[in-house]
């Protein structure tokens, strides 16, 4: 995928017409937009995005929660909780970032820059959390929801039934044959910080352990899991 060209900074009305707000407070979006690597470096610590990555990750799954909600008044929390999780995870973080060029604004160092740091899912998802900060900050908590709205529609209306994922799957498979639920363990981590690589071993009492690495935790999990229950399969059961 190609490097997004780096934006100028100190306009930023092309993103604000993308976020659909005009900010009273610029200084907050700019914050949004600084990764640690340019604080860290010119030792401006607190002025990172990293502060507003925990408040928009809040933000965001208040509102997906009642969007939800209201989309399906029919669902139970068990079917609720898989699609609550698949729309404010990483990934979907990621995507949008990408549909409103997000990249590019970033403020990052030489290093991230020259490693492709732009186009880390894992980065654009913590600015696209940032942002909604931002954006609850000087808007209010109606301004973060009309963006969160129109930014996520069309991922919600993807899926008419509840995503299941591998995890979940296996852990079914075990409990209806009266095994302990799947044990999961980091056994190494790799790579440098803003891309890091996890391997994980899944065991399932009374199966050989399976292992996988994903670029986080949670997707390394999923790639074992997936792999013990194709296991499982070919073991029949």
């Amino acid at each position: 995928m190609r490097e997004p060209e780096p934006a100028d900074i100190s306009d930023l009305s092309d993103l604000m017409a993308a976020l659909g707000h005009k900010f009273k407070q610029p200084a907050l979006l700019q914050q949004a937009l600084t990764h640690t690597s340019v604080t860290q470096r010119q030792g401006l610590r607190g002025q990172s995005n990293e502060r507003l990555e925990f408040l928009g990750d809040r933000v965001l799954g208040l509102v997906i929660a009642e969007l939800l909600l209201n989309r399906f008044p029919d669902e139970n929390e068990g079917s609720i909780a898989p699609r609550h999780t698949a729309l404010v995870r990483r990934e979907a973080l990621a995507r949008v970032a990408r549909k409103i060029k997000l990249g590019s604004y970033l403020m990052i160092d030489r290093g991230e820059e020259v490693s492709g740091g732009r186009s880390n899912p894992g980065m654009l998802a913590n600015a696209c959390e940032a942002v909604i900060a931002a954006l609850y900050l000087d808007g209010g908590l109606a301004v973060a929801k009309k963006f969160i709205e129109t930014r996520w529609t069309d991922m919600l209306e993807e899926t008419q039934a509840p995503p299941r994922d591998d995890k979940t799957t296996l852990q079914e498979w075990a409990q209806g044959r009266k095994l302990d639920i799947p044990n999961y363990r980091e056994i190494d981590r790799s790579g440098p910080d803003h891309a890091p690589l996890f391997t994980v071993e899944v065991e399932v009492v009374g199966f050989p352990s399976m292992q996988a690495t994903g670029p986080s935790k949670r997707a390394a999990e999923q790639a074992a899991a997936a792999i013990m229950l194709e296991k499982v399969k070919s073991l029949g059961d």
